[in-house]
């Protein structure tokens, strides 16, 4: 009996797919990965050509730019200031952690998640929540809550434990904010720093014309360096990790009132016209039409 009840699940998901109101697919083959932010690596990409470029009209003398002695006090500085700040834990993880949002961006967007979530909710008002077993779903998230409701769990756990998890993700988004914040409010005060040793040297070895001008070169580049790695790196991921974390908050909140809504047996016209205001105003109408 157990497996005709699963073989007849199973072919009841297969019509309602094949039925009018359901006859565009799940989106269960769409990569729930995330994909490449063009605008992280063209920024960094266009920051750097700026400064290349300013080089070259100056006559192309990348070496002049290099001096071991700045690079030292500028990242190790900023480093050590940072470490000051937060626990070792929070940088092994935030660090990583930072990049990897910063440079890439959801292949699932919040209107993907309303369209998915309104069919989900059409196969659990016309099959129950055990048509839900099988179901393959796009996003990771989605699919813990879609879990949730097919093993049964009561409505107040579904909503504390993604509720939870929720927080607990973007806490340590935040927490890797702040710590490229962090570098980058360090860089240029220790690029200053490097300035005034490049100056105290100079000015001990006045006697000695030969030290004056590496003395000076690492007082300038020190500044350089710090202004260039906060404003160019760390200040601008810090910023792009804050957007990414709003990003990341609508959407998962998205996911947690669409799955109380189906785990309540809403219809799935309700379900998309409660989840529609998670959209910004300017695309709610054209997202309507669409849907209509």
């Amino acid at each position: 009996m157990t497996g005709r009840a699963q073989l007849y699940a199973s072919l009841s998901l297969i019509a309602l797919k094949l039925e009018d109101g359901s006859s565009r697919p799940l989106p269960s083959d769409r990569n729930h990965l995330r994909v490449m932010d063009l605008a992280t690596g063209l920024g960094l990409l266009g920051g750097a050509s700026v400064v290349i470029v300013l080089i070259l009209i100056d006559g192309g003398n990348f070496a002049a730019y290099f001096d071991k002695h700045a690079l030292i006090v500028i990242f190790g500085g900023a480093t050590a200031a940072t470490m000051l700040r937060f626990p070792f834990s929070v940088i092994v993880h935030g660090v990583p952690m930072g990049l990897r949002y910063a440079f890439t961006m959801r292949s699932v967007k919040p209107r993907d998640l309303i369209e998915e979530i309104t069919r989900i909710a059409e196969v659990v008002r016309k099959s129950g929540p055990m048509a839900l077993e099988n179901l393959e779903v796009s996003d990771p998230f989605l699919a813990q809550g879609v879990r949730y409701i097919a093993d049964g769990y009561d409505r107040e756990f579904i909503r504390d434990t993604m509720e939870r998890d929720r927080d607990n993700f973007l806490m340590h988004l935040e927490e890797g904010s702040k710590v490229y914040r962090a570098f980058g409010d360090c860089a240029p005060a220790w690029g200053m720093i490097g300035t005034i040793l490049g100056m105290v040297t100079m000015f001990a070895n006045m006697s000695d014309p030969s030290k004056l001008g590496p003395a000076m070169a690492t007082a300038l580049l020190a500044t350089l360096y710090g202004a260039l790695i906060a404003n160019m790196i760390a200040l601008p991921i810090a910023d792009k990790l804050h957007v990414k974390l709003e990003e990341e908050d609508v959407s998962r909140s998205l996911v947690i009132d669409g799955i109380l809504l189906i785990r309540d047996a809403k219809s799935a016209s309700l379900v998309r016209e409660m989840l529609i205001a998670y959209l910004p105003h300017n695309t709610r109408e054209e997202f309507t039409a669409e849907a209509a």
